[in-house]
């Protein structure tokens, strides 16, 4: 079927499209833990989330090229040996089809916010008892439940947009307090400026009008620092995320523009008949050249 023929622009799988069952002694991690690290809450956490809860995140491994039937762990070394100590003796992966190893970890995504969200959704949706998965992850029941429901109110385009962002829980409980409209545009300033902070999201609020909150303030804004104030503020923050933005855009086309200048510059001069001629007749373009010949593109970028 024409389905099944990618188009020439598709992006190719970096993943299998099934999980497959395998020997945790078919496993292969990249690094060992130490042992202060088996010692620490979040290890502890884990372990009795597994325990309570089972594995809800797989383990992501890709096949071993030089050792057939055996895998490179990619991703999910605690879990791997949380599960060892507990007796498992095959566990449910994620196939890579490139050995990514070194750059993995820089793809995962290490929103912990979202990440702990999604874990206790889908525990939920396979019947999980809430407290049983509020002993699991050691936190009381009340607050298993703020997090639970920790995307309600947030348009999916901003969830989308923040699904890679380092975003701690109050930053969603600022956002939840804004219309759609205003959310997106909060989040396009936090990644403009790349401030996921609690404080940069409370002033985006505090500069945001009344009629693009769910609810209009209580109280007005401190008079120490005006409404009006706050909202120059933003108007500023948003032309200098234009320039950043342009100049992030500009930069490495310039900088091949000022490396191929160079290296013509630098062949031409290497030309006796060229450089007499110069020097004869446009002295000063001769100097301007020879500095250009000389400097770091870097520099001369910054000139």
């Amino acid at each position: 079927m024409n389905a099944s023929i990618p188009s020439k622009n598709s992006v190719p799988l970096k993943f299998e499209s099934e999980t497959r069952v395998i020997s945790v002694t078919a496993i292969q991690p990249l690094k060992i833990l130490q042992a202060a690290t088996k010692l620490s809450q979040k290890y502890q956490q884990i372990a009795a989330s597994i325990h309570a809860v089972g594995l809800v995140e797989h383990l992501v491994v890709a096949p071993n090229v030089k050792d057939q039937g055996r895998y490179l762990l990619l991703d999910g070394a605690t879990r791997l040996d949380i599960i060892k100590d507990l007796g498992w003796t095959e566990v449910e992966c994620l196939i890579a089809t490139d050995d990514e190893s070194y750059n993995y970890n820089k793809r995962v995504n290490r929103l912990a916010a979202v990440q702990e969200h999604r874990m206790i959704v889908r525990a939920v949706e396979r019947g999980v008892p809430e407290e049983r998965i509020a002993q699991a992850m050691n936190i009381e029941l009340d607050s298993l439940r703020r997090r639970f429901r920790l995307l309600t109110g947030i348009c999916p385009e901003v969830v989308e947009q923040l699904a890679d962002k380092p975003c701690p829980k109050a930053v969603f409980t600022m956002l939840r307090r804004m219309k759609p409209i205003r959310q997106m545009e909060a989040a396009e300033l936090m990644i403009g400026q790349r401030d996921y902070s609690t404080p940069f999201i409370t002033a985006i609020w505090a500069a945001t009008p009344d009629d693009q909150l769910v609810r209009p303030r209580s109280k007005p804004n401190s008079p120490d620092v005006s409404h009006e104030q706050i909202a120059r503020l933003e108007r500023e923050l948003r032309a200098t995320q234009g320039r950043t933005r342009y100049v992030e855009e500009a930069y490495s086309e310039d900088n091949l523009q000022l490396t191929i200048a160079k290296s013509y510059i630098t062949k031409l001069l290497r030309n006796i008949r060229i450089s007499e001629w110069l020097a004869a007749h446009q002295p000063e373009f001769l100097a301007e050249f020879r500095d250009i010949a000389e400097m770091d593109v870097a520099d001369l970028k910054r000139k």
